[in-house]
């Protein structure tokens, strides 16, 4: 008997339902998976690019976290935030910096209580650079820290006033002129002789108001200060090497900061009601 192709004028019911094949359905199946192998080719530079600096983000993201949990304890979630991006921006002042002048540099890394820092991944040249890379940090700090009074100006919310006081103290604290301090490394291309002064200041501070922090500030400070009495090699005088009209900026700039620094504790800190 003949067959014949269905027809819907054709008189009698129609086949029933065709079933796909075995082929049809893997077909079926893998279309999905060959959109999803199209994508990671298409984004393959963006999928890299992520897993690349997938390390930097869990080494910066994960311990500025950390950082604002433990904050967070003393001071609560708000304020922490507020703390740990001052000194995130603080951070960001000596990565632009170092970056200007091509030194290579690692990603920042927070230390709870004890701040932050970047690694810088080559010495600078001369006390010239040195002194450039100090100084970025607290400039960009004390940026954020004016920002975050226009904030409370705007707002009027106390936590932002509380938060302008504090990134003002924290940029001149890091301003004193010791060790690994941004002023023990800016003062390097004024007068290494300052250090001098620095670790006086924290040897005061330490008998008056002690804590392990300036213990730890002091006794990392010690090397260098030591350093000024031994005789230098014609290379490590050559370090120090820094002309006058270089040392009259530098000078300005940190001499000025220091001062507008003091005036911004003392505008800022708003007494309780």
């Amino acid at each position: 008997m003949e067959a014949y192709p269905y027809d819907s004028t054709h008189p009698g019911p129609g086949p029933g339902p065709v079933r796909p094949s075995g082929w049809q359905k893997l077909k079926k199946a893998l279309v999905p998976l060959a959109a999803l192998g199209y994508l990671l080719v298409k984004f393959k530079a963006v999928l890299f690019g992520v897993l690349k600096f997938l390390p930097v983000l869990l080494k910066t993201g994960g311990s500025m976290f950390v950082s604002i949990w433990f904050y967070a304890l003393s001071w609560g979630w708000w304020f922490a935030l507020g703390f740990v991006l001052l000194i995130l921006v603080h951070e960001c002042g000596h990565l632009v910096a170092a970056k200007r002048l091509g030194l290579k540099v690692g990603a920042p890394v927070f230390i709870p209580f004890m701040g932050a820092f970047i690694a810088l991944r080559e010495a600078p040249k001369n006390a010239w650079v040195e002194a450039q890379v100090g100084i970025g940090g607290p400039l960009l700090g004390t940026v954020g820290a004016i920002l975050c009074f226009v904030l409370y100006l705007l707002t009027g919310h106390r936590m932002f006033s509380a938060l302008t006081y504090t990134g003002f103290f924290l940029n001149l604290f890091n301003l004193a002129p010791i060790g690994f301090l941004d002023g023990g490394r800016i003062v390097t291309a004024l007068s290494p002789w300052l250090w001098i002064i620095g670790i006086a200041v924290i040897g005061y501070l330490m008998v008056t108001h002690f804590n392990f922090i300036l213990l730890f500030i002091f006794v990392c400070s010690l090397p260098r200060v030591i350093s000024l009495f031994r005789r230098k090699t014609e290379e490590e005088a050559r370090y120090f090497e820094v002309t006058p009209n270089q040392r009259w900026i530098m000078g300005m700039l940190y001499f000025g900061l220091v001062a507008f620094l003091v005036l911004g504790m003392k505008f800022s800190h708003v007494q309780p009601s």
